[in-house]
C-alpha cells in the first residue's frame, strides 16, 4: 500500500492493503478535524504558560543502548506514561490508548537531540493497531527532570522522525476522490528548535503517480492482452 508511511518507515514493515481502510476508519474516531488536503491540526512550540504541562518523571528503566559518546546508558522512558500524563492530548484519544495484544501499545518512540536539552529528547508517534497508521505524533523535552511537551501534531497518517538534529514530520495528504489506500501525494516539513519552540524551517511536496504501482489506482490487475495465434 502505498503512501500510508514516509521513507523512514522501511525499517519496520507496516501491515497494508485492505486492513488501511478500518484503521483510518479509526483515526475519524480518535481525531477530529482530519480534513481533505493540507496538513491538518498542529500545535507548534512549547505549552502555554496557563495550560498545565505534561510533568511525567523522568523514569530511566535497563537498557544495552548507549549514549551518543559511547559510554553511559540511554535513559529511557515510559512513552505511554508521557501520553496519558500530556493535558494536551485528548480525552478521546487517551481512552482509546489501550493495547494491541498483552501490553504492547502502538506506540514508536525515538530519542534524540532536537532542543539541545540536558537529556535527549523523546519523539513518540502513536498509531492505529494493526496496521499500524499514524494518527499522532509527540515531542518530550526534558526540564527540571521532568518531560513536558512541546510539540503535537494529531492527523490520519501522520508520523515524525528525527533528523540531523532536525524534526521531520510527515503528512499524507488526500484529494477529493482519492481511495483511502492511494493519497494523491505527501507534505514533509522540517522544523528545527528555535528560543523555547519549533519554528518550520522548510516544506516539501511529494505528488505521486496515479500510473504506477499496485496495478493501478483501484488496485486492480489489468487483464493479460490475448497474443495472436500463429
Amino acid at each position: 500500500m502505498r503512501g500510508l508511511r514516509p521513507p523512514a518507515w522501511s525499517a519496520r514493515e507496516r501491515a497494508a492493503g485492505g486492513a488501511a481502510v478500518a484503521g483510518l476508519a479509526a483515526v475519524g474516531v480518535l481525531v477530529a478535524g482530519c480534513s481533505t488536503g493540507g496538513t491538518g491540526s498542529r500545535d507548534e512550540g512549547a505549552a502555554r504558560s496557563d495550560e498545565a504541562a505534561s510533568t511525567a518523571p523522568v523514569t530511566p528503566t535497563p537498557s544495552a543502548s548507549l549514549s551518543p559518546d559511547g559510554g553511559t546508558a540511554l535513559k529511557k522512558v515510559d512513552p505511554i506514561a508521557l501520553l496519558k500524563g500530556d493535558p494536551k492530548i485528548g480525552e478521546r484519544v487517551k481512552a482509546d490508548l489501550k493495547p494491541c495484544a498483552a501490553d504492547a501499545y502502538p506506540v514508536d518512540t525515538s530519542y534524540g537531540n532536537l532542543t539541545n536539552s540536558t537529556a535527549p529528547d523523546v519523539v513518540v508517534n502513536l498509531m492505529t493497531c494493526g496496521d499500524s497508521v499514524g494518527i499522532g505524533t509527540y515531542v518530550f523535552r526534558e526540564q527540571n527532570n521532568r518531560y513536558t511537551s512541546v510539540f503535537t501534531a494529531e492527523d490520519a497518517a501522520v508520523y515524525a522522525t528525527i533528523d540531523r538534529g532536525d524534526l521531520i514530520v510527515t503528512k499524507q495528504v488526500y484529494a477529493k476522490g482519492d481511495p483511502v489506500a492511494y493519497p494523491s501525494g505527501e507534505d514533509v516539513i522540517t522544523y528545527r528548535w528555535t528560543g523555547n519552540k519549533f519554528v518550520q524551517h522548510d516544506w516539501v511536496h511529494n505528488d505521486y503517480s496515479k500510473a504506477v504501482g499496485d496495478g493501478g489506482i483501484d488496485g486492480s490487475v489489468p487483464a493479460p492482452s490475448e497474443s495472436p495465434s500463429n
